[in-house]
């Protein structure tokens, strides 16, 4: 024990942070937050929903998913990125109120986010599953050839937003891209983790210097004040009357995108496992992970905030620190609680021009269908078998194409309601019930590693910061 205060940063792994100091603790909760908090910040502000929510329920989520797994697993949970074709769906719809004004995006958006609850609950269902029958049977209806093409499809159908958004101010907009390729390509360490971050500072600072900010709202806001508004919750539909037909279009439209986000979480666990070397897919299990993200989301989008994930830059964090302890973790969450209370600081995020979140977009939603691309890769599946050619043809056509026809949707009338399915409802569910009814499966999940599945859609690679010690003592 009383080597144990000799332990020093980076050299070997930690998994007790008291034994540092208060004050090192400290610095590694910020870390932490900050190591989320470019990406996390970045969702509301594509999307529309509040940055203070996001911050809080981030916090939150965090908090409640630790104590779903016995506050065993060191991860954090920020904003998924999966779900932006979701909001931009639901956020995009032309639907006619009853004085024949069409709705806002405002009044839209806590729509997406009751789908999005909806798309939470659907983790539940899984861990149950996992739970009863156990993962290897689970897993079988979710293959590479499955989940693969549907992540590679969300990031496709994205794309055109990040194009309209760059074409405000396309200087503005290169900023960000040359800064975050230049930080992922050649960053080292703490650079390398937050390349979001840095290039959301470099791209608004000449954004600000160039006179492309407008700064009013920054004086307005208060320093203080509440992160949550009534208006901005799911419960505010149902006290304004909810129109039923657009709460089963958001339901039906975001809920399949669990899909690819469940096997995020399973491959994200599989790397937490990896870099902390304990098998968190056993202890404390999937089902309590599944469960903890599930209820964050469904909890966070209930009251106008983002659907949680965990987060693959904490998770590079814990590679570069090599400090395991969860509770550094929790300090984080609480530190984004904290700052969810200032107004005045999400004015600043939210002042943010539209060029600068296009130039993160621009990469980002690249990264996420090359996130798609690389899952194929890695699990080596077959594309001389037939079977698997014509599951990932038919997800990528119908998920991209319905998405960009004149329609923009698939729709049909239920009970007199008229119902809209998106691309990417429709090539998911074509794409399990082909695979579960085709011949010829060929994939078999590790319940050891897991890392089959895995997807990090944050768009950080652990591998790659686990091997850069290794590339640099060549």
């Amino acid at each position: 024990m009383a080597d144990s205060k000799k332990e020093v940063l980076g050299e070997q792994g930690i998994y007790d942070a008291k034994t540092l100091g208060t004050p090192k603790m400290l610095v590694l909760g910020l870390q932490h937050m900050f190591a989320m908090f470019g990406s996390t910040v970045l969702v509301p502000l594509i999307t529309g929903l509040s940055v203070s929510a996001t911050l809080l329920f981030a916090g939150v989520g965090t908090l409640l998913f630790h104590l779903i797994t016995k506050r065993k697993v060191p991860a954090f949970l920020g904003s998924s990125f999966a779900f932006l074709a979701g909001y931009g769906t639901i956020a995009g719809l032309a639907i006619a109120k009853s004085n024949g004004e069409l709705m806002t995006q405002a009044e839209l958006l806590p729509y997406a986010c009751f789908g999005v609850a909806l798309a939470g609950l659907l983790y539940l269902v899984l861990a149950i599953l996992f739970k009863v029958f156990g993962a290897n049977h689970v897993m079988k209806f979710f293959p590479p050839i499955v989940t693969g093409p549907i992540i590679i499809a969300i990031g496709l159908n994205l794309s055109q937003s990040a194009i309209n958004s760059c074409s405000s101010n396309w200087p503005i907009a290169l900023v960000a891209i040359v800064a975050i390729i230049i930080c992922n390509i050649w960053g080292k360490g703490m650079i390398k983790i937050l390349p979001i971050l840095i290039g959301v500072v470099a791209s608004y600072l000449v954004a600000a210097v160039t006179g492309n900010v407008d700064f009013s709202g920054v004086a307005e806001a208060a320093w203080i004040g509440l992160p949550v508004k009534y208006s901005n919750t799911v419960f505010s539909i149902f006290t304004n009357g909810a129109d039923g037909a657009l709460l089963a279009t958001a339901a039906i439209t975001i809920m399949p995108i669990a899909i690819a986000t469940m096997m995020e979480h399973i491959g994200d666990i599989s790397a937490i496992s990896s870099t902390v070397n304990r098998n968190f897919i056993k202890d404390p299990g999937l089902h309590r992970t599944l469960t903890g993200d599930g209820l964050a989301t469904t909890i966070a989008s209930l009251f106008g905030a983002p659907a949680n994930t965990t987060y693959g830059e904490n998770t590079g964090v814990l590679t570069l620190t090599r400090v395991f302890d969860p509770f550094v973790i929790r300090l984080a969450a609480g530190f984004a609680i904290i700052m969810s209370f200032c107004p005045k600081f999400s004015a600043i995020i939210e002042a943010m021009p539209s060029a600068t979140v296009g130039g993160i977009s621009l990469v980002l939603y690249g990264m996420i269908s090359a996130v798609g691309v690389r899952n194929i890769v890695e699990t080596q599946v077959d594309f001389t078998k037939s079977r698997n050619v014509i599951v990932a043809a038919l997800i990528l056509v119908l998920s991209i194409g319905i998405n960009f026809s004149s329609a923009g949707a698939i729709s049909f009338a239920v009970g007199g309601a008229n119902i809209s399915l998106s691309g990417l409802a429709v090539g998911s569910l074509v794409g399990i019930i082909l695979n579960a009814i085709l011949p010829g499966k060929d994939f078999n999940f590790n319940e050891d590693t897991g890392s089959e599945t895995g997807a990090d859609l944050s768009g950080i690679s652990e591998k790659e910061i686990k091997d850069e010690p290794k590339e640099e003592k060549k």
